[in-house]
């Protein structure tokens, strides 16, 4: 025998699938005919398969143990690989640090190992997140990077946190701060670029232009020069747009293309230095809310960063201030 007490979460839906999640190993035939002789009654009383149940019902069972063993899962999210590195979490949100190669989204060619779903994985095997529950949340990301490129991406556990933050990232009330290295050394150590960009959605490449359009749209990068060494500068990039492949076209429009950049860089010679990977990574972040930021409050004017960039280091040296 065996007895459930009908929580929030299952409150509405019918009896008979309730008992299918509860008991996914009872086969529904026997499930009709043990409802209809009272092996399984409702609040001590016999039920109809499409009873609505209400919080604080009693479903009791009289059946063979058997029948109560769990069915292992088969979720996507499952096949996704262990490795996270996590800058930071709490009951809402969690940052972590994507690796460059990794997608952020599943898309057509990978569907199983990306950022999200190893999210997922992560908060399922903790007991936060349960796809089976009526109404589940499913964590999702506020923001994403490219895939070559590397660093924080935030990632939302519940709906009123994505909300938020997408408002929050939307109004520029979030502050990201990449670390690029490039080649050559800019003329001035620091600099606001102002430009036009124009995407070619069949090449995957943008372009940037000197006049508005009624197709480009406006960007602007600020850049810091913060070493230059060997023909190379290490850059902190803040973006005050956020367009695709902005860094990387509007560096590369001045002369200053990203080393290991294969679309607007030169790949070619940078492989021959051991340089397979482009340099662009999400380093720093920091709340800056100046509305009302509801039950993420307590974030407003909090910084995280990474805990090292691998090309910044090992050309120059660079150790991130935490």
């Amino acid at each position: 025998m065996k007895e459930f007490i009908i929580s929030g979460n299952d409150a509405g839906q019918r009896l008979d699938k309730f008992i299918s999640k509860a008991m996914p190993l009872l086969p529904k035939a026997l499930m009709y005919k043990y409802i209809r002789t009272k092996h399984i009654k409702l609040n001590s009383k016999r039920a109809e398969i499409s009873t609505r149940l209400n919080e604080g019902d009693k479903v009791t069972a009289y059946i063979s143990d058997e029948f109560f063993g769990s069915k292992e899962p088969k979720y996507d999210f499952l096949s996704a690989g262990d490795k996270l590195n996590i800058v930071y979490e709490d009951e809402n949100i969690l940052l972590a640090d994507k690796p460059q190669g990794l997608l952020s989204h599943p898309d057509e060619n990978e569907y199983n190992d990306t950022l999200i779903t190893r999210i997922q994985k992560y908060l399922y095997k903790k007991g936060e997140y349960n796809p089976e529950s009526e109404n589940s949340f499913k964590p999702s990301l506020a923001n994403r990077i490219d895939r070559n490129t590397g660093g924080i991406v935030i990632a939302a556990k519940n709906a009123q946190a994505l909300r938020i933050l997408c408002d929050k990232i939307k109004t520029r009330e979030i502050d990201k701060r990449y670390l690029t290295v490039v080649h050559g050394v800019p003329k001035q150590k620091e600099a606001l670029l102002e430009g036009y960009l124009e995407k070619n959605e069949s090449k995957n490449k943008v372009y940037l232009q000197n006049k508005k359009t009624d197709n480009n749209l406006t960007i602007k990068t600020f850049y810091k020069t913060l070493a230059s060494k060997n023909g190379l500068s290490l850059l902190e990039i803040q973006l005050l747009t956020g367009r695709t492949h902005q860094i990387r076209a509007h560096l590369s429009s001045i002369g200053h293309a990203l080393l290991g950049d294969g679309k607007y860089g030169k790949l070619k010679e940078d492989k021959k230095l051991g340089f397979s990977k482009q340099a662009l990574y999400s380093y720093k972040l920091t709340f800056c809310f100046e509305s009302d930021a509801d039950t993420l409050n307590y974030l407003n004017n909090k910084t995280f960063t990474v805990d090292e960039v691998w090309f910044a280091k090992e050309l120059f040296g660079f150790e991130i201030q935490k």
